[in-house]
């Protein structure tokens, strides 16, 4: 059992003040952990940063998440489908921008529908070890647009840390 179990078992289980609510008790932090070992400690279970040694080839996944984006902002594709490869922030950002599109979509009276494009080759760098970021174009009858993805190894595999549509 952990410290907080510990000390959450000790409470007591009825408080007998005349309003019948326990008094609320504050978790004190372990005994000899300063708050520098408590953030310390709490970086450890953030995402661990993964060099590009090992780590899988980005391309088909760069290919894949911009089809997947493209497809999600038409309304063809659920966001929860790309949720394993993305961060919270990229998650809300899309989310955002998918509402935003159907909102859009039902001001015209318009269906969703899968949209009909093609996928460029992306055209990928890698500024620094363990990053990669990337470039495609996509195209359709009426427009081209362009998709930028960073990736970052992150728990031995890739994230997407950024995706703009433009």
């Amino acid at each position: 059992m952990t410290a907080a179990a510990h000390r959450l078992a000790d409470a007591p289980a009825h408080d007998a003040s005349a309003s019948g609510v326990a008094p609320r008790r504050a978790l004190a932090p372990p005994p000899g952990r300063t708050a520098s070992a408590r953030i310390a400690h709490e970086e450890f279970f953030d995402y661990q940063p993964t060099p590009r040694a090992e780590l899988p080839d980005p391309q088909p996944l760069i290919e894949n998440l911009t089809r997947s984006v493209i497809e999600i902002l038409a309304g063809a594709r659920e966001l929860e489908q790309v949720a394993r490869w993305v961060t919270d922030e990229v998650y809300r950002t899309l989310s955002a921008r998918a509402s935003i599109s159907a909102r859009a979509r039902a001001a015209r009276g318009a269906p969703a529908a899968r949209p009909a494009f093609s996928v460029g080759e992306p055209r990928i760098t890698e500024p620094r070890d363990g990053v990669v970021e990337a470039v495609v174009i996509v195209t359709s009858r009426a427009r081209a647009r362009a998709v930028a993805i960073r990736l970052e190894g992150l728990d031995r595999r890739w994230r997407a840390s950024a995706i703009t549509v433009l």
